[in-house]
């Protein structure tokens, strides 16, 4: 009896199917993660907080180590949020999370066919057109690379993209486009086909969370009305009943009755005529929903890596600590680290090779996510200032120091600074040659 209801307790048994025990689909696909990520307000914050968070800031291109404000960085950041090339690539990141992978169709003007392999671009960043983010529902291999001594074996060598928007089957626009695979970036975790959602692994606990938030809001309309419960007089059969109704059959007795109750049960100013039966409603008390709600989506919220305060947010009047934030932000971190960056450096890879670029070693700058927020390096500051006073004579930091700290710049790489403690020294020589004055008080003061 207790395996019955705790089967994980005495591991895993042949007998059982839990798929079909409580509910889960056998098999997972495109379709079930998207309609999920539509549906279900766990599945889409958890997608859209990770996205949010590793997509903070929008990443820079330098063309060094360190941002030079050069005419060529300037004419990439201008044109990259002109196309939205940034935002596209974020969109297909988000994409990839809820499919095993996405696309983004890099968009060249070359003047060739988009199934043609891209050769040679004219030198200059207004040759990238823009990108389009694809789903995987929009974007599947149609050709592969057969050739054993190929460097690319078994690697997609066209995709085929279907316009149609995924999900919308009404859309008007339903081309479909072979792209050769020079111009697709596939987004994944190995960059890949070969991958899985983000929302496999949690997938059971999202179901069974909308089930017990399904049936509890079902319940309590259920409740709040009241469900009846029918009595027929003394006396009466079923066959008085069934005359009585006009109907050919016990069967159509019930139908009838059940139309009748349906109708009532349908709105809260809707009345129910039976004629000579009696009605009383059915109490129903139902359990609280969260002590059932909340393991299935801390459950969910671990498959994601993600804090349960940081998912669902504030609704207990506690907010996420400040733990939960820092390891939030080490995890969007990593992921950002080791799944976005390499995209995104193919991505750069791929321009310079096509000439769009000057061979240089280019960087994409990004601000880190474990910065330190203004407030925090003003009190740590404060902290230093602090100490300084406190050591006397001899200060424990310098003024630098504190300034970089508190995230200003030194004090000789701010324009007009010198002249400032130039004018300062002045004062204090000016001070000291005049000597000390001596204030008279008031009612000292003849009249």
């Amino acid at each position: 009896m207790l395996r019955r209801f705790w089967p994980f307790a005495y591991g895993l048994n042949t007998k059982h199917d839990y798929a079909k025990d409580y509910g889960w689909p056998e098999t997972l696909g495109f379709d079930q993660f998207h309609r999920m990520y539509c549906r279900s307000g766990l599945a889409a914050a958890a997608v859209d907080k990770t996205i949010g968070k590793t997509w903070q800031t929008m990443p820079a291109l330098w063309e060094g180590e360190k941002p030079a404000e050069s005419p060529a960085e300037a004419a990439i950041r201008k044109h990259f949020t002109k196309r939205k090339i940034w935002r596209s690539l974020m969109d297909a990141d988000r994409r990839s999370m809820v499919g095993e992978y996405a696309g983004a169709i890099i968009l060249l003007r070359d003047g060739m066919a988009l199934d043609q392999p891209v050769t040679a671009v004219r030198r200059g960043i207004e040759n990238v057109v823009g990108v389009i983010p694809a789903w995987q529902g929009q974007l599947e291999p149609v050709e592969w690379d057969e050739v054993p001594t190929s460097e690319t074996y078994g690697d997609p060598l066209y995709y085929q993209f279907n316009e149609q928007a995924v999900g919308n089957p009404t859309t008007a626009k339903k081309s479909q486009v072979r792209i050769h695979r020079d111009r697709v970036l596939i987004w994944s975790d190995d960059g890949t086909l070969n991958c899985n959602s983000a929302l496999e692994p949690g997938f059971n606990d999202v179901a069974d969370a909308e089930k017990i938030k399904g049936a509890g809001g079902e319940g309590f309309w259920k409740s709040s009305r009241g469900a009846p419960i029918i009595e027929a007089p003394k006396g009466v059969t079923p066959a008085d009943v069934q005359r009585g109704m006009g109907a050919s059959t016990p069967a159509d007795v019930i139908d009838k009755l059940n139309e009748q109750v349906g109708e009532f049960q349908s709105g809260h100013d809707n009345m129910l005529m039976l004629g000579g039966f009696s009605v009383s409603p059915l109490t129903i008390t139902l359990p609280q929903p969260k002590e059932l709600w909340e393991p299935c989506v801390q459950s969910f919220a671990a498959s994601m890596g993600i804090p349960f305060k940081i998912l669902v947010g504030n609704i207990t009047g506690e907010r996420a600590s400040t733990e939960d934030k820092t390891e939030w932000a080490e995890t969007c971190m990593s992921r950002r680290e080791n799944r976005v960056l390499p995209i995104l450096q193919d991505f750069i890879d791929r321009l310079v090779a096509w000439g769009v670029l000057e061979k240089k070693d280019w960087t994409i700058g990004w601000t880190s996510l474990l910065e330190a927020s203004p407030d925090d390096k003003l009190d740590r500051a404060t902290k230093m200032s602090a100490i300084n006073q406190q050591a006397g004579a001899e200060p424990v930091f310098l003024p630098d120091e504190i300034r970089e700290e508190a995230g200003y710049k030194p004090g000789d790489e701010v324009e007009g600074f010198a002249e400032y403690l130039a004018e300062r020294e002045a004062k204090a020589r000016e001070r000291a040659e005049d000597g000390p004055t001596q204030t008279i008080p008031d009612d000292e003061v003849e009249p």
